[in-house]
């Protein structure tokens, strides 16, 4: 079973997808030109700020709005390892998925965790927090093989031996 630390970063309720990434640097040439600008709406210094394996945990309908692909494909760009929120917008979710992102709804962490400290994830068993176990629900085998293929072009390359 796969397991990770992470360094938690807080947001909160409908974080619509032009928070993740604001409709004017969709004209970016590549996602790497994009990550610099996650999150700048609403936390301008966050994209300087997280290290890859950190993870983000948030409330109710995180990826609500537009359906656009860039944003979770920044989410992953900037290093974040997963987002854990209390539900996620159900095109956000798929999206993330396609791209390799790993999303874990949790109703009760994010009203207990505060920004800054650590939090252990156990894949499709529970995320350690503070000496506390939060359950989370088991993934689908086939998600979990596009997660760990880094996204659904990557999974379905090697599901048919051209990767």
């Amino acid at each position: 079973m796969e397991q990770f630390r992470g360094k938690i970063w807080v947001l909160g309720d409908d974080i619509d997808t032009d928070i993740i990434i604001p409709t004017e640097y969709l004209a970016l040439k590549t996602i790497e030109e994009m990550k610099q600008y996650g999150f700048s709406p609403l936390r301008p210094e966050m994209a300087a700020r997280v290290r890859e394996g950190d993870i983000i945990v948030a409330g109710r309908n995180f990826g609500c709005g537009s359906s656009r692909e860039q944003a979770p494909e920044v989410v992953k760009a900037l290093g974040i390892r997963c987002v854990i929120a209390k539900s996620f917008a159900r095109i956000f979710f798929r999206n993330a998925i396609n791209n390799g992102l790993l999303l874990i709804e949790q109703p009760d962490l994010y009203d207990d965790v505060k920004e800054g400290d650590t939090a252990t994830v156990t894949v499709n068993r529970d995320v350690e927090y503070q000496g506390k176990s939060y359950p989370i629900a088991s993934l689908p085998e086939n998600l979990v093989e596009i997660i760990n293929a880094g996204g659904l072009v990557k999974a379905m390359r090697r599901r048919n031996g051209l990767d």
